[in-house]
């Protein structure tokens, strides 16, 4: 069984994603104001291809509705995912030009 929870100490902190309690993956993560910065996502390998980066990305933006914050994807896997499906993330899509 998988979940996900936030953990943010300052501005700085993480999502971290458990399966069968133990620490399957993370997003590094800061939220300064209104922004939510996505730094990197990170699934251990022995999890590989079982789309829990997804759950990462799931929390991330439910995360940010909840606390009204726009999301800054800098992660390259968050980014692509945006990228791939805007019209279901444009509510949270910080785009700066």
């Amino acid at each position: 069984m998988e979940r996900t929870e936030v953990v943010l100490g300052n501005a700085k902190g993480e999502i971290q994603l458990f399966s069968d309690n133990n620490k399957a993956g993370k997003m590094d993560i800061s939220v300064i104001g209104k922004k939510l910065t996505v730094y990197h996502t990170e699934v251990d390998e022995e999890y590989a291809g079982k789309g829990l980066a997804k759950l990462l990305l799931e929390k991330l933006v439910s995360y940010a509705r909840e606390n009204d914050l726009k999301i800054v994807p800098l992660c390259p896997y968050v980014h692509a995912q945006f990228k791939r499906n805007p019209e279901e993330y444009n509510d949270v899509w910080l785009k700066e030009n």
